[in-house]
């Protein structure tokens, strides 16, 4: 049997001054009082009640023991208490991961409208565009974009992230618009570190892979902004998610070339450990920034 069981059943039969209004007040048996109490008094060596055939009186030691289960009965209802309220109210500090680029061009914007709706929540965020261990880093969720393996993780998608080969006007006039991968210029390719070739079998991605093993590309960066940038100053070609390229496109800085042999789309999803363990404060992120962002985002329209 639990100690706070017994902590409870003993309170309640020191207050009731019988076994037997205890037993009517907790709707048990006297038989099943009188066992907690003997429980008790045998886990902490010592006589807690004098018993007579009709009443019961604390003894020197039972009288020190309702104080000190009191206050241990107390703390546990205000921990009870605080824990349910941390789980229905959204507050708190929630700690997030999220990529560099997507936080810098877009999540910014987003986490200033969050808070303005929950301003009891405080959040730390932590760029980086590596596969962040949520667990082991101690965070509430990851905003990951890709394809996911299996893991024991739950995701859930946030919006759906389109990819785009760009390359500057000045770049094209200078070497020709490529009509299929084949014809693209590998010492030209400027690379994102983090690509992963084998997640896709798309011609294009097959076409990059290839052209990498023959020559190395023009440049390789771990932050799509930095090639994108690369790019815009007719200085190669780039594979970037339309989040980064979206609007140098629609300034004309760059064009987007071969559209018929992109990668498929991958999505955003909010990861994180637990499904039914979830805090209120992660659940109103996770919903807020799905409606922010919805499936079709806005730097797509």
């Amino acid at each position: 049997m639990d100690k706070i069981t017994l902590l409870q059943t003993f309170v309640v039969a020191a207050n009731e001054g019988s076994f037997t209004r205890a037993a009517n007040r907790l709707n048990t048996s006297n038989q099943l009082i009188s066992k907690y109490v003997a429980q008790l008094e045998k886990h902490l060596d010592v006589r807690l009640f004098n018993r007579t055939t009709r009443k019961i009186h604390l003894t020197e030691a039972g009288q020190q023991c309702l104080l000190h289960a009191n206050n241990i009965l107390e703390s546990v209802n205000d921990m009870e208490s605080q824990l349910g309220l941390l789980h229905t109210q959204a507050k708190g500090v929630l700690h997030v991961s999220a990529p560099v680029s997507f936080s810098t061009l877009h999540l910014s914007a987003a986490l200033a409208a969050f808070q303005n709706a929950h301003p009891n929540i405080s959040v730390n965020l932590q760029l980086n565009d590596r596969k962040v261990d949520v667990v082991d880093e101690g965070l509430d969720v990851a905003l990951r974009a890709g394809h996911l393996a299996s893991s024991a993780l739950v995701a859930k998608k946030i919006t759906t992230i389109k990819l785009a080969l760009c390359a500057s006007p000045a770049y094209l006039q200078r070497y020709g618009t490529p009509t299929h991968p084949s014809q693209l210029r590998p010492e030209h390719y400027l690379e994102y570190a983090y690509v992963n070739y084998d997640n896709d079998k798309s011609e294009l991605l097959k076409a990059l892979k290839a052209n990498a093993q023959k020559v190395p590309p023009k440049l390789i960066a771990n932050n799509g902004e930095v090639l994108t940038d690369v790019a815009k100053q007719s200085d190669g070609y780039v594979l970037q998610p339309t989040f980064i390229t979206g609007e140098a496109v629609k300034r004309g800085e760059l064009v987007a070339i071969l559209k018929d042999y992109v990668p498929q789309a991958i999505s955003l999803y909010a990861v994180y450990p637990h499904r039914k363990l979830v805090s209120n404060k992660l659940r109103v992120f996770i919903d807020f920034i799905s409606n922010y962002f919805e499936d079709t985002p806005y730097w797509d329209e």
